[in-house]
């Protein structure tokens, strides 16, 4: 098996999406590319090796390493989202309520901005607590968004998701989105949108409501144990570095995979080139990975850790 796999993602056209991410090497006869699914297991979305083979038919279980053997499934799933319009008013369950009555993970997720236009920024829970009537007499007559706490946002900036944050991604910004390995999204609010048949997108204001935080968001502490790490939860571990014509050696021992995603700039990893929007997969266990910056090379890796 080889040391370190290039991915091709699976991209995703969802009607609130715009096309920067072809300036991050994705192509798409669609008009629109929303969503880069980069590191994927998931079915309907899964990323190929550059052979053709799906994540799941390439790297069997032995390559996600021994922190992932509690898992039922893949716990973990990345991507690049491109906002040019807002996303709905949404939550996602925890693990508790999505595996009892969903039959897959809930989701827990982290956001690290890559870019935003002027002005942008992104939705995480509310500006206060408010009692469920009052939030469910807001969502119903379309003024929720003033009860959600609204930050301006740019390059750099990160956000930790914990399952039940109501949230939303604002227009005009592009993140990349380290996450559960989970389909489920319960919309609150969608802005009246319709989907391409004309009709309005489908809500899930009872399932969201069993599962929301009604209280104000509270961020997630930086994470102190080394500096170059961003986020940290048991799906995920999220590390982030700058390699300006300098040198970088990874240690991917048999305790996780590594993925390696590139956010900015260019350079090597094994001698192969990364640029901006490339993913590579490497399988647990397989040893020193050299990554060579060229200039603004800037990579953020995803692992599973020992918790």
């Amino acid at each position: 098996m080889k040391k370190i796999y290039r991915l091709i993602p699976a991209l995703k056209d969802n009607l609130w999406g715009g096309n920067k991410l072809r300036t991050y090497g994705k192509e798409s006869e669609a008009d629109r590319i929303a969503e880069s699914w980069e590191l994927s297991f998931t079915k309907g979305g899964e990323a190929k090796t550059e052979d053709g083979r799906t994540m799941s038919e390439a790297f069997p279980r032995e390559c996600w390493g021994k922190n992932a053997e509690k898992f039922q499934f893949f716990p973990t799933l990345t991507k690049f989202i491109d906002a040019r319009e807002k996303l709905s008013v949404q939550v996602h369950p925890s693990d508790g309520y999505a595996l009892e009555n969903e039959g897959q993970y809930g989701k827990t997720e982290m956001w690290y901005v890559v870019e935003a236009d002027e002005g942008a920024g992104l939705y995480m829970g509310l500006n206060e607590a408010v009692a469920p009537e009052k939030f469910r007499a807001a969502v119903e007559d379309g003024t929720v968004e003033k009860l959600l706490s609204f930050k301006e946002v740019r390059t750099g900036d990160v956000f930790f998701i914990p399952s039940g944050t109501i949230h939303a991604i604002g227009a005009g910004v592009v993140i990349f989105e380290i996450q559960q390995n989970s389909t489920l999204t319960y919309r609150l609010y969608d802005y009246m949108r319709r989907d391409k048949d004309g009709n309005l997108r489908e809500l899930h204001i009872e399932k969201a409501m069993l599962v929301s935080d009604l209280d104000v968001y509270k961020p997630a502490p930086r994470v102190a144990n080394s500096p170059e790490i961003i986020g940290k939860c048991e799906y995920f571990e999220t590390a982030k570095y700058k390699l300006n014509f300098t040198n970088l050696t990874l240690d991917v021992t048999p305790d996780s995979f590594l993925s390696v995603t590139c956010v900015g700039g260019a350079g090597e990893i094994e001698g192969e080139k990364i640029q901006k929007g490339d993913t590579f997969f490497i399988p647990a266990g397989a040893g020193k990975i050299t990554v060579s910056g060229g200039e603004g090379l800037e990579i953020i890796t995803v692992k599973i850790p020992k918790m």
